[in-house]
């Protein structure tokens, strides 16, 4: 295999880990979701790169493609599980919650 190849699956496994990490580290859900949806898709991609080195020509189009479908996919799914968890009710931990409903004070009649 080539060095290049060998050093980007490397460092993506390394992105990997620390999203792992994230996610047992991290306090809400919110946060857990941010570091699953944005640490899991750049290690896939820099792994995707380094085996599509390793692959060649061939291999490559098949993870081309594996990684636009994750590419395109991924966003969405964390979109909805923060809309679920959202939606759920545990929102204690939110400063300032731009989602919820207008209160009585601000509105004028």
């Amino acid at each position: 295999m080539n060095l290049m190849a060998n050093v980007l699956m490397l460092i993506g496994g390394l992105v990997a880990l620390l999203a792992g990490i994230g996610l047992l580290r991290l306090n809400t859900p919110y946060a857990r979701f941010h570091a699953a949806g944005k640490a899991s898709p750049i290690a896939f991609l820099v792994a995707a790169v380094g085996a599509g080195i390793a692959l060649g020509p061939t291999g490559a189009g098949l993870v081309l493609v594996a990684a636009a479908a994750m590419t395109l996919t991924l966003p969405v799914g964390v979109h909805l599980l923060f809309r679920a968890t959202y939606r759920a009710g545990e929102n204690d931990h939110l400063i300032t919650d731009d989602l919820a409903a207008p209160t009585a004070q601000g509105q004028s009649t």
